[in-house]
C-alpha cells in the first residue's frame, strides 16, 4: 500500500477514526485498554504491509518474535552474549537470503570464472532491511543495559511493525518507540494538525518533485549513450532532487502519519542539499540509519578514538557496510566507497565535525560544491552497474548544447515547481519541514495549503512506488 496511493487515502482516515473515536471510546472501561490499543495497531499495521503480499507477514513475524524473546533470554541467562549473537545471526541469515544470496552467489563465480547454475527466485520483502535493523537494535540495546527487556510481546510487535514507517524508516531504537506503546496515548490536537501539515509537505515532495523529475530522469537513463553532457548533468542534478523528494517525502508521511496516533519519530532529514561539508551531509541525510551504523558497527569498532588511520579504516567500514545495505549490486557498494574517501581529506584536516548552525547566503560556494560531489554519488547509485556509471560520467564531459527537454508540455513547469520547492526549503530550514509555519496568520496558511494542494493535483505525476521500498 502506497502512501500516495487511493487505498492509502482510505486506510488512513479509517484507521485514525477507529483508533480514536470508535476502538478507544469502546475500550475506556476496560482494565487492558493499552493491550486492545496495542492490538489494534498491530493488526492496521499487518494489514498495511500485507497488502503487498501476505507471505512477507510471516517474515515479519518470526523476526518480532526472535527478537522479543532474545531481550528477555538476554536478561536472564548467565551467557547473554550467545543469545544476542543467536538473534543477530538469524537476522542476518533471513537479510541475507533474501537480499543478497544471488549477489553474493554471482559474484563468487564471477571471481573464480564459474557458471553459476544456483539461481534461486526469491520475492524481496518490502523494507527488510528497515525492520530488521529496528528489530536488531532492541536486543543489542537490551544486552548493553540501556533498556529493559520488554514482557509486553503485543506492545513489541507494536513497535517492529508501525505501519508509517515499516517500510522505509526512519529506523526507530527501542529507546525512543517503545516505551511509547508502553503508556496509553492521549489524543492531542496540535500534534495532529501539524501531522496533517507534514503529511501535505511529504506528499508534494513526493508527487510533484520527485515524480515528475523521475520521468525526465528514466527517459534519459534509459538512453544516455545517445545524450549531450548537458542533458546527462541536468538528469544526474533532477535525480538529486529526485531522492531526496522521494525518500524524504516518505520520512515526512510516516512521521505526520504517527503524530495522528500520539506517537513521535525521529527525524530523518534536515535540508541534507544546504551542507557545507560531506561530513554535515552525513548528519543530515537519513539520519536514523548513518546513526544505527556509528552506534552500533563505528564505535564498537573504536570509532576516533584510536589515530587517524584506525579511524578512516572505520569509516571505510561503515560506508561500505551502508552501500551494502541498499542493495546487492557492486554499485551501492562503490557509492559507499566513493563517499568514504570523501571523508578521507576530512579526516586527515580534521575536519569532521558538521558545521553548527544553519548555513547563510555567504556560505553558497561551500553548499554548491558539496553538492555537487553528491550528485556525481547519485550517478553511481542510479546506475545498472559500475560500467554505466563510468560511461555516465564521462558522457558529461563531451558534446554540451541545449539539453534535450523531451516533452516540452512536461519540462516547462519544472523551473517553476523546482523553484518552490527550493525556496521553501530554504525559508523554513530552520524549521521541522517546510509546512511549519505557524507564524503566519490563519488566512495566510490556508492559502499556502491550498497552495500546495493545487499544485499536487495539477503537476501530479503518476503514482510511482518509492525508492526506498527496495532496500
Amino acid at each position: 500500500m502506497l502512501f500516495n496511493s487511493l487505498e492509502f487515502a482510505i486506510f488512513l482516515p479509517l484507521v485514525f477514526l477507529l483508533y480514536w473515536f470508535v476502538f478507544d471510546y469502546a475500550m475506556k472501561r476496560c482494565p487492558k485498554q493499552l493491550l486492545w490499543q496495542n492490538l489494534f495497531v498491530v493488526v492496521a499495521s499487518y494489514v498495511f504491509y500485507g497488502w503487498w503480499d501476505w507471505r512477507f507477514l510471516i517474515l515479519i513475524a518470526f523476526t518480532s518474535f526472535c527478537s522479543w524473546g532474545s531481550g528477555l533470554l538476554i536478561d536472564k541467562s548467565l551467557k547473554p552474549k550467545l543469545w544476542l549473537t543467536l538473534n543477530i545471526v538469524i537476522n542476518l541469515l533471513i537479510l541475507g537470503i533474501f537480499k543478497y544470496f544471488n549477489f553474493f552467489v554471482d559474484s563468487f563465480c564471477d571471481l573464480f570464472g564459474l557458471t553459476n547454475t544456483i539461481v534461486i527466485k526469491i520475492i524481496l520483502p518490502v523494507g527488510i532491511s528497515f525492520y530488521t535493523f529496528q528489530a536488531l537494535s532492541y536486543s543489542i540495546d537490551v544486552y548493553r543495559k540501556k533498556i529493559v527487556p520488554t514482557k509486553d510481546v503485543v506492545a513489541f510487535f507494536a513497535y517492529v511493525s508501525f505501519f508509517p514507517q515499516l517500510v522505509a524508516g526512519p529506523i526507530e531504537r527501542a529507546t525512543n518507540l517503545l516505551p511509547q506503546f508502553e503508556k496509553k496515548r492521549v489524543f492531542d490536537y496540535a500534534e495532529a494538525v501539524d501531522g496533517m501539515r507534514r503529511i501535505l509537505w511529504g506528499l508534494f515532495k513526493k508527487i510533484v518533485v520527485a515524480d515528475n523529475c523521475a520521468t525526465y530522469v528514466d527517459q534519459v537513463w534509459n538512453n544516455y549513450q545517445n545524450e549531450c553532457g548537458s542533458t546527462l548533468a541536468l538528469a544526474a542534478i533532477l535525480f538529486a532532487f529526485q531522492i531526496y523528494g522521494d525518500f524524504s517525502g516518505y520520512s515526512d508521511i510516516a512521521i505526520g502519519s504517527a503524530k495522528l496516533f500520539g506517537i513521535r519519530l525521529r527525524d530523518n532529514f534536515l535540508t541534507p542539499y544546504f551542507s557545507r561539508n560531506m561530513a554535515e551531509f552525513w548528519k543530515r541525510w537519513h539520519i536514523s540509519l548513518n546513526t544505527w551504523f556509528v552506534d552500533y558497527v563505528y564505535i564498537p569498532l573504536g570509532g576516533s578514538r584510536e589515530g587517524r588511520w584506525k579511524t578512516i579504516r572505520n569509516t571505510f567500514v561503515i560506508f561500505l557496510l551502508s552501500g551494502l545495505w541498499h542493495g546487492a549490486n557492486w554499485t551501492y557498494v562503490t557509492w559507499g566507497l566513493y563517499h568514504a574517501l570523501l571523508f578521507v581529506p576530512l579526516i586527515l584536516l580534521g575536519r569532521t565535525k558538521a558545521y553548527q548552525g544553519t548555513a547563510t547566503w555567504k556560505q553558497i560556494p561551500q553548499i554548491l560544491l558539496t553538492f555537487i560531489l553528491v550528485v556525481i554519488g547519485w550517478i553511481i547509485f542510479r546506475a545498472p552497474s559500475i560500467v554505466d556509471a563510468w560511461g555516465y560520467i564521462c558522457g558529461m564531459m563531451k558534446h554540451w548544447g541545449i539539453p534535450n527537454i523531451i516533452s516540452p508540455t512536461y519540462m516547462l513547469p519544472m523551473p517553476f515547481l523546482m523553484l518552490v520547492f527550493i525556496i521553501l526549503e530554504w525559508k523554513h530550514r530552520n524549521q521541522q519541514h517546510g509546512l511549519d509555519i505557524p507564524q503566519l496568520v490563519l488566512w495566510k496558511r490556508w492559502l499556502v495549503y491550498i497552495g500546495i494542494f493545487v499544485l499536487i493535483y495539477t503537476f501530479g505525476a503518476t503514482a510511482e512506488t518509492f525508492i526506498y521500498f527496495q532496500f
